[in-house]
């Protein structure tokens, strides 16, 4: 096995965790939500990017074994133990819950799992909505499937993860993160059709337009498995139901009057996001491939401004982030992923981030709020064996 000195740290704390090397070392990304919030489960389009936050997961195969042995560097050192045959969905096991769920769906896929030890380092902040939890599973499904021998494609990983995410995590998410996480590609982002997993790469470099993509971390720890995203994905159901049609993605614009005469308020504006969102996703594809990335701010802002007044998925710390870089010199902002916390990205031009930053963090010391976290992300590559 041959590795980075990056690489080979990790195969060291392996070593010292279990007294072995491992078979190898696999990566998966974070992502960030370019635009196309809470469409995929619609069966609707979303564009996001993997970024250049991952976890890795160096990961040994225990053959003739149903034991699973898992550390994380960002928990105790104490090694967690399982076993795969006693395992059950929404079972309470902590971060373990997601290198666990997706070695349950491969075997649910009939697939033989072998029993193994992993050890998880990841740099893509928990609770950030940035996809931590999926980038933990991507990770650790592709080390599996290969370890396990399994042949399969990358639709059947994202299917298999968005398996392991809604019934064993219990989250009921679509498959925008993991579409990202095991698909994306360096300066590109993933034009990804949810109903048919159709994808395009669409060229994105912010950087050779002059731009830079900010994201704020508020600090707002957010989760996929709590009532507020259930509730929404059964308001959005309704809505499809009553409007006669299979997933919202069958409306378009002109359908919102009829929407708004058969539905209840708070069921039609739910609906409206999505429309609405669908069409903001396709226009800023053909803006991005026409005119560049400095075109698409204007999208950006109406996006937040639907998932807060219509989705109502947002909140003050968000809301405060976009608009204190908005005035500061962002073209464009938006809150991005599952919401209710979480990150917003700014797109901003690269000579005024230093002011973008300044004008955040001044404006959430003067609400009162947790300092937020700021960095820059950059369209990175998919999910893959390192070493």
């Amino acid at each position: 096995m041959t590795t980075s000195s990056s690489e080979q740290d990790l195969v060291d704390a392996f070593r010292s965790a279990f007294g072995h090397a491992p078979d190898g070392v696999w990566m998966a990304p974070g992502r960030v939500n370019l635009i196309g919030e809470h469409t995929d489960y619609n069966e609707g389009f979303v564009l996001p990017f993997a970024i250049d936050l991952r976890a890795r997961v160096a990961v040994k195969a225990l053959p003739g074994t149903r034991t699973v042995r898992l550390v994380s560097a960002q928990g105790s050192a104490e090694v967690q133990e399982f076993s795969l045959g006693a395992i059950e969905p929404r079972g309470d096991y902590g971060w373990s819950t997601y290198p666990l769920g997706v070695a349950w769906a491969l075997e649910q896929h009939g697939i033989a799992v072998p029993g193994f030890e992993l050890y998880l380092d990841s740099t893509v902040p928990l609770g950030s909505g940035l996809s931590s939890s999926h980038a933990i599973e991507c990770a650790t499904i592709t080390a599996l499937a290969e370890l396990s021998g399994a042949t399969l494609s990358p639709q059947e990983l994202v299917l298999l993860t968005q398996k392991g995410e809604n019934d064993f995590v219990g989250a009921p998410t679509g498959i925008l993160d993991q579409s990202a996480s095991l698909r994306g590609e360096r300066g590109h982002a993933v034009f990804l059709d949810c109903r048919d997993q159709h994808v395009e790469l669409i060229p994105f470099d912010a950087k050779a337009d002059g731009l830079v993509m900010l994201v704020i971390d508020t600090r707002v720890a957010h989760s996929h498995s709590d009532g507020g995203y259930a509730s929404r994905r059964a308001a959005c159901e309704a809505g499809a139901a009553a409007l006669g049609v299979p997933a919202l993605r069958d409306l378009g614009v002109d359908d919102l009057p009829r929407a708004q005469a058969l539905l209840d308020d708070i069921t039609f504006r739910r609906v409206r996001h999505v429309v609405t969102e669908d069409a903001r996703v396709l226009e800023t594809v053909a803006t991005l491939t026409s005119a560049g990335a400095a075109a698409i701010g204007g999208l950006l802002d109406a996006s937040h401004v639907s998932m807060r007044d219509d989705f109502e998925i947002s909140c003050p710390e968000l809301d405060l982030a976009v608009s204190a870089a908005r005035e500061a010199g962002a073209i464009g902002a938006r809150m991005t992923g599952g919401g209710f916390g979480g990150s917003a990205i700014a797109l901003t031009p690269r000579a005024l981030e230093s002011e973008v930053r300044t004008a955040v963090l001044d404006a959430f010391r003067e609400a009162g709020f947790t300092e937020p976290h700021l960095f820059t992300v950059t369209p990175a590559e998919g999910a893959r064996r390192l070493a």
